[in-house]
């Protein structure tokens, strides 16, 4: 192993034996031997001699350096090609444990995971980031805390925390840079807030849909996908580009931003300050006002009976309801919206072309006629070749995109190659 950062902890002026913290720094041959097995799952030495061009013996010497640490353990046997089968490796699951911390504008997920990224214990609670980050960020960690306890994990064992956050983020720095719907978090030191309490762990922070995104391609429906887009509707609207693969986050962190494209130059002011923004024509706010202007000018029967019942509020998941009880208006409103979607994503789709799209997101679950007009969108004004292999779905994976994306997110950082290198 190239070298792994410790912590010296002392008490009374003894040392005491060194505590690791995280990113650990692999040379070159280890990082490709982890790399391969975080990304693939368990994999003989024999799987991972071939996958990274090193021979058996380099392998062998590599893998015997990661178990004698206690980062990796053999899992059993795997499938014979015709002699011995041979024993299959894998994460150890107690070498330590990650957190996923996926946060939306009204809502927070939560889980503890292990080193294999199997969730052990998971809490939602809802929230207003609006309340801003020291209030939230403190609920997070005494949520954490609190897990621990119950769990009898002692703190230094948490090696990574992966965090979702639903602003743009720079992502070298993991500071949120200007985010519309969230109030006094500009440029909070998100990381070294965490890292006060959890002096062992890395903590990683992005844009909840780049999360997400990484959420489909460790676990979900992007498995062996290497160019797609994830979309999430919901009080806002962004996207998360996986190119080669990898997360795409251009040269700021920024990529995928689709909310604020101009859907209409005629339509309203959205909250950035611009004029008819995507997120401001058919993101979950802009759905449900329409929703609550049909039904007080008598226009939509269904939602002005919903509205009556919910002392005059309205989402757009009740218009989805209203939709499927035959409403007319509620059923243009969703038509609409899709469209619009729709419209915006052929022009990355002639621009990418990638393989698979994933409509995510609260308002995602409107109901049948919304995925389907933004299908019609796409296949409207993408040209034909762009197409031909593109497969238009809703996130099988739902609520639990993010929370899991936000476990690879951490895990995928708790290594390093040493300095100089690249893994591909």
């Amino acid at each position: 192993m190239g070298q792994m950062k410790t912590l010296i902890h002392t008490s009374n002026g003894s040392a005491k034996r060194p505590q690791p913290i995280a990113p650990f720094l692999l040379d070159l041959p280890e990082a490709r031997a982890v790399h391969s097995i975080r990304k693939l799952g368990p994999l003989s030495r024999t799987d991972i001699a071939g996958i990274t061009g090193y021979s058996r013996s380099k392998i062998t010497t590599v893998i015997n350096k990661l178990t004698h640490l206690g980062i990796l353990e053999e899992m059993g046997d795997g499938l014979s090609s015709g002699g011995r089968k041979p024993r299959v490796l894998n994460f150890n699951a107690g070498f330590g444990y990650i957190v996923g911390v996926d946060m939306g504008a009204t809502s927070l997920d939560i889980a503890l995971a292990d080193f294999n990224g199997h969730i052990i214990e998971r809490l939602n609670k809802p929230i207003d980031v609006r309340d801003g980050p020291t209030e939230i960020l403190s609920l997070v960690r005494q949520l954490v805390l609190d897990i621990l306890q119950r769990r009898s994990i002692p703190i230094h064992k948490i090696y990574a925390f992966g965090i979702g956050v639903p602003g743009p983020v720079e992502f070298s720095t993991g500071l949120l840079i200007a985010p519309p719907i969230m109030p006094g978090w500009e440029a909070f030191p998100t990381r070294a807030f965490f890292q006060e309490t959890f002096t062992s762990a890395i903590v990683i922070v992005d844009n909840d849909v780049n999360v997400m995104a990484l959420g489909e391609l460790r676990w979900g429906a992007g498995i062996g996908e290497e160019n797609f887009i994830f979309v999430k509707v919901g009080t806002g609207i962004g996207s998360g580009i996986v190119c080669r693969g990898q997360i795409y986050r251009g040269v700021s962190g920024c990529a995928g931003d689709i909310g604020h494209i101009c859907a209409d130059p005629n339509g309203p002011v959205c909250h950035c300050g611009n004029i008819g923004c995507l997120e401001a024509m058919a993101g979950g706010p802009a759905i449900a006002a329409r929703a609550l202007q049909a039904s007080q000018s008598s226009k939509s029967p269904i939602l002005q009976r919903i509205m009556e019942h919910q002392n005059g509020l309205l989402t757009s998941v009740d218009v989805g309801r209203a939709a499927r009880e035959g409403d007319r208006t509620a059923n243009e409103i969703i038509h609409e919206s899709g469209r619009m979607i729709g419209e915006v994503l052929a022009s990355l789709v002639n621009f990418y072309n990638p393989s698979l799209i994933l409509i995510g997101g609260g308002v995602s679950n409107v109901g049948h006629q919304f995925l389907a007009s933004i299908r019609r969108g796409i296949l409207h004004r993408s040209l034909p070749l762009s197409t031909r292999h593109l497969r238009i779905d809703i996130s099988p994976m739902g609520a639990n995109a993010g929370v899991m994306g936000a476990i690879a997110l951490a895990m995928e950082h708790v290594f390093v190659p040493e300095q100089g290198y690249a893994i591909s």
